[in-house]
């Protein structure tokens, strides 16, 4: 089988965009196109897959084509990828593969979303078109809500915390602090994050991420081309993904993502890695308490314990076994849903090439790892990915 790398990645800031879906797209490809080691000419691309939820409703049908046409891909196969906010974290499975399958040469996975053009209100409608519309969204319960009810149980069934939410959310905006793309760039001492504005019993404001624009691109190769490129290029060492029910009353547990766990069983397996050989992971927080969760279900830390892994800050850069959410994570970095999950992937890939700001490196990482989730946990892709290709 083909062994499948990355050769460069590129996004905009997260944040509040002047910039339309065109712009916000063109920038966040020649940022990608302008990090390959050698020339890079967009005409040579196979293939591109690009998630988006279309929030808004501004471009639903051919987001994909109006995005490569402002980007020097002209004529190529090209799809949006909807998963809600797991999107471009499958068109990252797609393009992986595209190539591994031997149909493709070099693909861009990326994505794009437009969020801040809306109303308050249009907005909490775009947001919850990614749950159970019949169920649950028509019966009121938001996103918020959602995970306020995970995170309660959580708290019932293995006697965690809020104040270990609350050492999540100071982690990742420490981390986000230095991070130049980062949507929220503040520091947030403990007790302001505890005492914060009361959204959803018991998650509060700095228990929720913001709602950002951007976009971000990847580049992949296939091994016999990758070193024409760039004499460090970032491997894709296994990708797994997985769905679940989509409503939380259809689920066995709502304390776990079933997805998580087997995409992350897939993405291991076919690694031949395990959850103690990764050195950073971006995993999605959308909320503090996935964030726990995803510590559990990823294998970090032992089922009920994800709130004593948090209190013991054992995710913060440079103290602990695995970083998580290096680059501020959804929480601080932002979390423009349809280009968050190869957002995820810029940040490993600049990680492990040592491209990171002053401040921001990981000591020593040599295999990271995306976790990127749509919705409530409906669906998940996992990828790792490594400084050396596959034995």
């Amino acid at each position: 089988m083909v062994e499948v790398a990355i050769i460069g990645a590129g996004q905009t800031k997260y944040g509040n965009h002047e910039q339309g879906l065109k712009g916000m797209w063109a920038e966040s490809a020649l940022n990608a196109f302008e990090s390959v080691d050698q020339n890079f000419d967009p005409r040579i691309i196979d293939e591109a897959f690009i998630g988006s939820t279309a929030f808004g409703g501004g471009q639903l049908g051919n987001t994909a084509a109006l995005m490569t046409e402002h980007s020097g891909m002209d004529n190529i196969p090209v799809r949006r990828v909807e998963n809600a906010c797991a999107s471009s974290g499958f068109a990252m499975r797609d393009a992986w593969l595209a190539i591994k399958s031997g149909q493709a040469d070099i693909v861009v996975a990326g994505g794009i979303e437009k969020m801040n053009d809306l109303s308050p209100e249009r907005k909490r409608f775009w947001l919850g078109v990614s749950g159970d519309t019949e169920w649950e969204r028509l019966a009121g319960l938001t996103f918020p809500g959602t995970y306020a009810l995970m995170a309660r149980r959580h708290f019932h069934e293995y006697g965690s915390k809020h104040d270990d939410l609350v050492n999540i959310s100071v982690k990742n905006h420490t981390h986000g602090f230095l991070n130049e793309y980062a949507h929220l760039r503040k520091q947030v001492d403990f007790d302001k994050a505890k005492s914060g504005f009361m959204v959803a019993d018991p998650l509060t404001l700095y228990d929720c991420c913001p709602t950002s624009d951007g976009a971000s691109t990847v580049i992949l190769a296939a091994d016999h081309i990758a070193k024409k490129f760039t004499d460090t290029p970032v491997w894709v060492k296994g990708s797994g993904a997985a769905s679940d029910y989509l409503a939380l009353h259809d689920r066995p547990s709502i304390t776990e993502l079933i997805a998580t766990k087997k995409a992350a069983e897939v993405a291991y397996k076919s690694s031949s890695l395990t959850a103690k050989n990764i050195d950073l992971a971006e995993v999605h927080d959308c909320f503090t308490i996935a964030e726990l969760l995803a510590t559990e279900d990823l294998g970090f830390a032992d089922k009920g314990d994800g709130g004593n892994f948090a209190s013991q800050e054992r995710g913060m850069r440079n103290n602990g076994d695995v970083t998580i959410n290096s680059s501020g994570g959804l929480k601080s970095k932002g979390h423009p849903l349809g280009a968050t999950g190869t957002g995820q992937v810029v940040e490993i890939f600049k990680q492990l090439r040592g491209d990171v700001e002053q401040g921001r490196q990981v000591d020593d990482a040599e295999v990271g790892l995306t976790h990127n989730v749509g919705g409530s946990g409906a669906t998940c892709a996992v990828h790792i990915f490594g400084r050396s290709p596959n034995d």
